[in-house]
């Protein structure tokens, strides 16, 4: 079974084609330099960027796999930002009409999921954390489409933290990147940063954390910041989320007594979350799965394989279906 996955929920416009779960390409057009001079993705230049680069994308995905043929397309319904989520949409309804193939709507969420799967055996039930730049949720997962949320973040995502953090360095977007880079040469324990755990719930928040931050550099007076101070405040910082996100992950990994974590979303490509992730998952006898880096940021593998479960499950007719009312949605309910 052929599967060809479009993502466009935010600044990457991706395609992929699938051959019965395995991946045969995965095109990935990115717009960080579109974004960068406004420090943050701007929804409408997004937009219009997805709609330059959608058909060109799908092209490249299709002649890389070197098939003619698909049997289902399916695409993000949601959540991300709306316009851009539109043009992936109709995108795959003109695919599926000119080709007369199943049209598959696939969470955003649920494709970072199992981005680990594609050199990992996801063993359910598990927890899985889900971290990107518009994303902190916590998962309880028995199955592929049986998803309970048990927390998610109640202001800043952890991504967003660190592209605010990068800003108020000087350090440029995305900030991600640049901030795992710098924390490498830092010290981790130089500056006393608090760990927003939220007990009592499964919840996060990272503004605060954002705010000691900005606090600690306001206290500072007009004193410059060296290339070794800058890099200890980046060492401190990523490791209070680290340290946060993955505390949380294994206390409800031992509360609902499962034996496997996944971590995705773009997020997971960061150095100390991957290292405490796995060091801690060991010490508990967790198995803990994360995609490669590569299949950590948004691509359309990741649509195309959720797709796939629900295909080979059934779930999915098998006849074409436009679907031309099928809503995108730029959020998703508890």
């Amino acid at each position: 079974m052929r599967v060809l996955g479009i993502e466009t929920s935010c600044d990457e416009t991706a395609a992929a084609v699938l051959e019965d779960g395995r991946i045969l390409s995965n095109v990935v057009s990115s717009q960080i330099a579109l974004h960068r001079e406004f420090n943050g993705v701007v929804p409408e230049l997004a937009a219009r960027a997805h709609l330059q680069k959608i058909y060109p994308v799908i092209d490249a995905a299709r002649r890389e796999a070197g098939v003619k043929k698909i049997d289902a397309v399916a695409y993000t319904r949601g959540p991300g930002l709306l316009g851009p989520l539109l043009v992936g949409k109709v995108a795959a309804q003109a695919i599926a009409l000119m080709e007369k193939i199943p049209l598959v709507p696939v969470n955003h969420l649920e494709g970072h999921v199992f981005a680990a799967e594609f050199e990992n055996r996801l063993e359910f039930p598990l927890v899985a954390l889900i971290v990107s730049g518009g994303h902190t949720d916590l998962l309880l997962c028995r199955g592929p489409g049986r998803y309970r949320v048990l927390g998610r973040t109640r202001d800043d995502a952890a991504g967003e933290a660190y592209d605010k953090v990068a800003r108020l360095l000087g350090l440029g977007y995305p900030g991600g990147p640049v901030v795992d880079k710098a924390a490498r040469r830092g010290n981790p324990k130089a500056v006393d940063l608090p760990r927003p755990y939220m007990p009592e719930t499964w919840d996060f928040s990272f503004a605060g954390l954002k705010t000691a931050v900005l606090y600690y550099l306001r206290d500072r007076g007009s004193k410059k910041l060296g290339l070794d101070e800058i890099d200890d405040v980046c060492a401190s910082f990523q490791e209070a989320v680290a340290d946060t996100l993955v505390t949380k992950a294994m206390a409800a990994a031992r509360r609902f007594r499962v034996k496997s974590a996944v971590i995705g979303g773009g997020v997971a490509a960061n150095s100390r979350l991957r290292e405490l992730s796995a060091f801690r998952g060991q010490e508990l006898g967790l198995k803990v799965a994360m995609p490669t880096p590569r299949l950590c940021t948004d691509n359309g593998a990741m649509i195309a394989r959720v797709a796939w479960h629900r295909l080979k499950a059934g779930a999915v007719e098998r006849r074409y279906r436009s679907d031309p009312g099928l809503p995108v949605r730029s959020w998703v309910r508890r």
